[in-house]
């Protein structure tokens, strides 16, 4: 079973995720880019699901200390944000992003674009 990470700084939106993927994929909550990178010494997932709004570290700069990495650079990520426009998604993508999912997300919709990326 393929393992996503999701990382998202409220509670709501990780339980969301969790309920909606967790039939389908190995789902490990993770409540900020931090743990994140803690985990990520232990496990290498198949894919990331990033919140770009979070304390401390935001996605982008979490984006940009994963594909610096020659250890993480490959692992697809897709960015979550409750505030999307086309200049949002345009750095999600420029910054190496396979894509981004608007918050409050369709678990269906989430489905479909994880499984595009994981087949």
């Amino acid at each position: 079973m393929s393992t996503i990470f999701v990382v998202d700084d409220s509670d709501t939106n990780l339980a969301m995720a969790e309920e909606a993927l967790e039939d389908h994929f190995d789902v490990m909550t993770l409540p900020s880019a931090e743990k994140m990178f803690a985990l990520l010494e232990k496990i290498t997932p198949n894919l990331i699901l990033l919140d770009i709004e979070m304390p401390e570290m935001d996605g982008f700069e979490a984006m940009e200390r994963l594909k610096a990495s020659a250890s993480w650079a490959s692992i697809p990520v897709i960015f979550l944000t409750g505030t999307i426009n086309a200049s949002i998604e345009e750095r999600c993508l420029k910054l190496g992003a396979v894509g981004v999912v608007s918050k409050p997300f369709s678990a269906k919709i989430l489905l479909e674009r994880i499984n595009a990326v994981i087949k």
